[in-house]
C-alpha cells in the first residue's frame, strides 16, 4: 500500500511537500502567529511549545487516517526551507478529501501555493481511493480563489457561514479524480 512515508517528498518544479520536522519550528511558529495571514485560516496562533508538539505529531504521520487532518510542509526545493504548510483530510467514508493551505507572506506570489496544492491533490489521489478533493475559502480571499482555479478546481457553490465570529460567504471548490 502506498503511504505518506513512501510518497514523500513530493516535488512540483521548485516546490516540495514533505513531512514537518523540528527544524521548521521557527518559520512555522512565525507565520502561524501572523494575524493577517491567519484571518481566513482555520487554525489559531499557538505558543512555540504547542507548535513543536504539533510538528512532532505531524512528522510521525505515516498514513492518511479517515476523519483526521495531516499537515505537510511546503518547502523550497533548492534549500528545503519551509515556506508554509498544506493540510490533507480524508472523510470517514473515504469518498472525498479536503485540502487547505497556508503560505508565509514572504513566499507568496511566485507559484509555490499553486504547485503545493497540485502536489497535494496528486498525493491524495495516489495514497487514497477518494473520488474528489474539495477546498473551501472565504469569498474575500482573492489569492486563494486564484490558486484553486490555477490548480484545476472548479467552483461548485457558495454558502453563508460563521467563521471566527463573523458572517462570511464561503466558496466551495471541487476537483474530481481523472483516471487514465
Amino acid at each position: 500500500m502506498t503511504t505518506l512515508r513512501t510518497s514523500l517528498p513530493c516535488r512540483k518544479e521548485n516546490t516540495v511537500l514533505r513531512h514537518l520536522c523540528a527544524d521548521d519550528l521557527r518559520v512555522f511558529h512565525a507565520y502561524r502567529s501572523d494575524e493577517v495571514l491567519g484571518r481566513f485560516q482555520g487554525w489559531s496562533a499557538m505558543t512555540a511549545q504547542e507548535a513543536l508538539r504539533f510538528i512532532e505529531e505531524m512528522a510521525a504521520a505515516d498514513h492518511l487516517v479517515p476523519g483526521d487532518w495531516v499537515q505537510l510542509a511546503i518547502a523550497d526545493a533548492s534549500s528545503d526551507v519551509m515556506l508554509g504548510d498544506v493540510g490533507l483530510y480524508v472523510d470517514p467514508l473515504q469518498q472525498e478529501a479536503e485540502v487547505g493551505f497556508t503560505l508565509s507572506r514572504a513566499a507568496q506570489g511566485v507559484g509555490h501555493a499553486t504547485r503545493a496544492v497540485e502536489a497535494a491533490v496528486d498525493l491524495l489521489f495516489a495514497v487514497s481511493a477518494v473520488h474528489s478533493v474539495r477546498a473551501v475559502t472565504d469569498a474575500r480571499n482573492a489569492a486563494s480563489i486564484a490558486v484553486l482555479g490555477r490548480a484545476g478546481f472548479r467552483r461548485v457553490f457558495e454558502q453563508q457561514a460563521q467563521f471566527k465570529g463573523e458572517t462570511c460567504t464561503e466558496i466551495v471548490f471541487l476537483r474530481m479524480r481523472v483516471d487514465a
